[in-house]
């Protein structure tokens, strides 16, 4: 039995799995990992997860899980998160955004943050995540479209943002190195190049997980779980 976790950053999951080949769950929260687990999941994808107001999946059950021979992997969001800490023992990443956290090239967990509206309204982004931002600015840099400097401008002003109440309009304001009229131009090329990383991730995640039988986990390590209380 194939999980997955997910929610805003790929809200048309079931729609994009199409069959019964993997079970769609809402965004992981503390003790779903194990919960699945001990459903007989044999490959556990992990995509979203509950933060803030919820309690965020525990490091061990993912170690639980992957000491009973379970395959588990993580990008996109929470997931790749989870699968850069516990790459080690044999979670596998998926995604730029995993590699970007496995290098070191960002570190700030609230980088894939974001507030967006419940699952009945289709989990609707309200905010915009700061790795969505720098994959944008790639873009229309590599275009030719963005300077250096003014990438790099934008950057730190969307950085600078509380990930809550970051929007593109937001960033631009932010950055005073702009008139009125140029305001109005960069704010259109932005939201007509936005790069969704987090959306992309969660795909390759997926198509991931449809061959996930065929692969064997990136990373062996000998190590031993151990129960530090009943799990």
């Amino acid at each position: 039995m194939k999980i997955v976790f997910v929610g805003p950053s790929l809200p048309d999951a079931r729609a994009l799995v199409g069959d019964d080949a993997i079970a769609v769950c809402r965004p992981a929260l503390q003790g779903d990992v194990v919960g699945a687990a001990r459903r007989g999941a044999t490959v556990i994808g992990i995509i979203d997860g509950g933060f803030e107001y919820t309690a965020p999946i525990w490091h061990k059950e993912i170690l639980y899980a992957l000491s009973q021979g379970i395959a588990v992997f993580g990008g996109a969001s929470m997931g790749a998160l989870r699968a850069a800490e516990c790459r080690a023992f044999g979670m596998v990443g998926v995604g730029r955004i995993f590699r970007d956290y496995e290098s070191g090239a960002i570190v700030d967990d609230a980088d894939v943050a974001l507030v967006h509206a419940p699952a009945e309204l289709g989990y609707q982004a309200l905010s915009l995540p700061l790795v969505n931002v720098r994959a944008t600015l790639e873009l229309i840099h590599q275009k030719g479209q963005l300077s250096g400097a003014m990438r790099a401008q934008i950057e730190q002003a969307a950085a600078a943002i509380f990930f809550k109440t970051r929007t593109w309009r937001t960033v631009i304001e932010k950055c005073d190195i702009f008139n009125a009229p140029q305001r109005s131009k960069l704010l259109a090329l932005l939201l007509s190049n936005t790069v969704d990383q987090k959306r992309a991730d969660a795909i390759e995640l997926l198509t991931t997980l449809r061959s996930a039988d065929k692969l064997s986990q990136s990373f062996k390590s000998e190590w031993k779980f151990n129960e530090t209380f009943p799990m």
